[in-house]
């Protein structure tokens, strides 16, 4: 038998002539030749300051090339140069020792200013305001006030260590401080990114689980390592990286100071690379010596990205105030 049940009726299908399709061709082919229109300018932009002359960076790699005279091709010549040369392993020691002593000061101060100025207290804007204002004066400017200050004979860093009994130091012109007082110039700068950014994660702390772990008796020092550090891992991260590639490419300080000076000690490898480029027109060698530098910055990211990938795979979350682990004879 039929059932004599209510039906469903069935939507109907209209089949596009094919006059309506071909219109939707055109409008589509319109609408993508429109799109292209407005992102050929970046597109061009793009291809003609970055990929163009990354390629072509590379290929110079591999040649000896004055920039000025036709070059040859040399193959891997350069880097094998690069290997044996003592000036290179100089300017790679300095690098390594500029950015393992920058990042973490860098990241600690950052987050101890951070950690200071999350808090009420009164005319905490100005406070955030000056730490961040020497971040955005460019390095040109401060090589320029920092040489003054720490001139040998004029400067006032002297002047303060003669009042208080202390001999002159060379600070700049000494090869044993020069490397260190570039530090403390960038350090200057550069922790007032790190406060920045950690001053906006702390925002994003669950105050529930800071709440929760103080009812399960943690002091401070407790909440700021089972709660607050997990919680900032994701941007700890991403400062390591940004403040790791930032000390690799510093130039533009020790261009304006030092000149990679005294006696190379402040020769990190982005000068060298400028030197060998443009002082002693040697562009192929200079580019070789831009590629390890580049080899070395992916490697870099790669190894923070691993690390990553293996917090989040085994499930390392910040701990809440039940895991928090109380003091002897607190109660709930």
């Amino acid at each position: 038998m039929r059932s004599t049940g209510p039906r469903t009726p069935r939507p109907l299908t209209l089949d596009p002539t094919p006059a309506a399709r071909a219109a939707r061709r055109r409008r589509a082919r319109g609408e993508t030749a429109t799109a292209w229109a407005f992102i050929s300018p970046a597109v061009l932009v793009i291809l003609g300051l970055g990929v163009v002359p990354l390629l072509w960076s590379l290929l110079l790699s591999f040649r000896a090339d004055d920039l000025v005279t036709p070059g040859r091709w040399v193959g891997l010549d350069n880097y094998h140069a690069l290997s044996k040369d003592p000036a290179f392993r100089t300017a790679v020691k300095n690098t390594l020792i500029y950015a393992g002593v920058y990042v973490p000061l860098s990241l600690a101060g950052g987050l101890a200013l951070a950690l200071a100025l999350n808090r009420r207290i009164r005319l905490v804007g100005l406070y955030r305001t000056l730490v961040f204002v020497p971040f955005v004066v460019s390095a040109t400017a401060q090589g320029v006030l920092f040489s003054f200050i720490f001139d040998p004979e004029f400067g006032v860093a002297n002047a303060l260590l003669h009042h208080i009994g202390v001999s002159s130091q060379g600070f700049l012109s000494d090869p044993g401080q020069a490397l260190y007082v570039l530090l403390l110039i960038s350090l200057w700068s550069g922790i007032g990114f790190c406060v920045i950014v950690y001053l906006a994660a702390l925002q994003d702390v669950p105050a529930e689980l800071v709440e929760s772990a103080r009812l399960d008796g943690a002091n401070r020092a407790q909440v700021l390592r089972h709660v607050t550090l997990p919680s900032l891992t994701p941007v700890t991260v991403f400062l390591v990286l940004w403040q790791f590639i930032i000390a690799l490419q510093v130039f533009d300080l020790v261009y304006v100071t030092t000149k990679g000076g005294p006696l190379g000690a402040t020769t990190v490898i982005v000068y060298f690379v400028w030197e060998q480029a443009f002082q002693n027109f040697t562009a192929g060698y200079g580019a070789a010596a831009a590629y390890v530098l580049a080899v070395g910055l992916v490697a870099a990211a790669v190894v923070l990205r691993l690390y990553r990938s293996h917090r989040e795979s085994t499930g390392a979350t910040p701990v809440t105030g039940a895991g928090v682990v109380r003091p002897e004879g607190a109660g709930r």
